[in-house]
């Protein structure tokens, strides 16, 4: 009797221990489950996120038995390095054609350099530029094709070439009733929207629909948009599909695997892409020719100062604007992370430069949407002021876009 009464206790103290800790173990991940909710789980790591390309188990049944054409570059590839191209032959995947946007299918063109039509030496695949007089397939460069795909990596900046190549493939698709996949890539930029909304007058190829300098959106979601605000000619819409990145939050912090472009050369030219870019429309150079593209500014006209740099003929710029010449500005390469499309140093270099008349060029108009900031500039208004006029414009695009957001 003493050694059946042991037991049971014996028994039903181990009982008490198994259920104890149990119920410690499930009050612990209803703990961490409303933490993560509420945020304070840190975020994923941006090396867990899975961009379109990589989420293939989404796509690879809708390119099952399907003439495939790609649109995309150097940047069209997964986690593993493996070219979107490589990956979808490797799986027999039946790829008749290639169509490659501004800088080429290899990225290695200059801004604005004809891209002609030729072959890819890896896989012996036709390529179509799709930049210079043809911007748009034509419908017998897509004949004998089922089905596009669209794999670009995009900067969020609205004179990034990019969303305007976008543009005319989902109008080709929608001529030519052909479905188009785009295998979604998070923004590096995603969190920013800011800058004047640009004019329908304005209209060019870097800037073709009413949206700020900076649309914090993806290219899927920007695609949707396009779609579903009838932004293409006569309002017609493609039959369009989005593959999602996934474990992805627009704020998160988002490092390019590969240059998007050869003067995009890193993080910080990608942060300072917008802020910087309107000097394109200007007699100031914003380092093209140089090693730090886009993270320097600098001109023979501006004051002379402790830093200076003369622009040279380099890979992504044969022919930099100022080449040879010596050119005093600043050097913005370690600066932090900017949060919002910064317009002092465009202003303190007009403000400062030896002859106003010559600063701005007619480019400037289409780099900004409006004639309205170059005069509010050269009248010498206050950036908080400029910054003001933007408001609205800001609201009722951000209206619009929140129909088309995934993440």
């Amino acid at each position: 009797m003493i050694y059946n009464s042991v037991f049971k206790n014996t028994l039903l103290f181990l009982l008490l221990v198994v259920f104890s800790c149990g119920s410690s173990i499930k009050e612990k991940d209803v703990s961490d489950k409303r933490q993560n909710k509420e945020g304070a789980i840190k975020s994923t790591p941006t090396s867990a996120i899975k961009t379109g390309a990589d989420n293939y188990e989404a796509y690879m049944p809708l390119l099952k038995d399907k003439k495939v054409g790609i649109v995309t570059n150097q940047t069209g590839i997964l986690s593993d390095k493996t070219h979107v191209v490589d990956f979808l032959l490797g799986k027999k995947v039946d790829i008749r054609k290639i169509f490659a946007p501004e800088h080429g299918f290899r990225g290695t063109a200059d801004a604005g350099e004809h891209v002609i039509d030729g072959k890819d030496t890896k896989t012996g695949l036709p390529i179509i530029s799709l930049y210079g007089s043809n911007k748009k397939p034509k419908a017998e460069q897509l004949a004998g094709i089922d089905v596009l795909v669209f794999d670009l990596q995009d900067v969020g900046a609205r004179f990034y070439t990019y969303i305007s190549s976008l543009h005319y493939v989902m109008e080709a698709c929608a001529e030519n009733n052909l479905p188009l996949i785009i295998l979604d890539r998070p923004n590096p930029n995603g969190a920013i929207i800011d800058g004047p909304v640009l004019e329908k007058e304005f209209t060019s190829f870097v800037g073709m629909h009413p949206i700020p300098v900076l649309h914090g959106m993806t290219i899927g979601e920007y695609g949707k948009m396009i779609n579903g605000e009838k932004w293409l000619k006569n309002g017609i819409q493609c039959s369009l599909t989005v593959i999602p990145c996934l474990d992805y939050r627009r704020e998160m912090p988002y490092s390019l695997p590969v240059k998007p472009s050869p003067n995009l050369p890193n993080d910080q030219a990608i942060n300072l892409y917008a802020s910087l870019c309107f000097f394109e429309g200007t007699n100031v150079s914003l380092g093209r020719g140089t090693e730090k593209q886009f993270q320097v500014y600098g001109s023979p006209s501006l004051p002379k100062s402790a830093f200076s740099f003369t622009p040279q003929p380099n890979f992504g710029s044969k022919e930099p604007p100022l080449k040879g010449q010596l050119c005093y500005g600043e050097d913005l390469s370690s600066i932090g992370k900017v949060k919002q499309l910064e317009l002092k140093w465009l202003i303190k270099a007009y403000r400062t430069t030896s002859d106003k008349s010559k600063f701005f060029t007619d480019f400037f108009t289409k780099l900004s949407g409006t004639k309205k900031l170059q005069q509010q500039i050269e009248a010498g208004i206050p950036e908080t002021e400029i910054r003001n006029s933007w408001k609205k414009g800001i609201e009722d695009f951000k209206k619009i876009r929140a129909k088309y957001l995934i993440y």
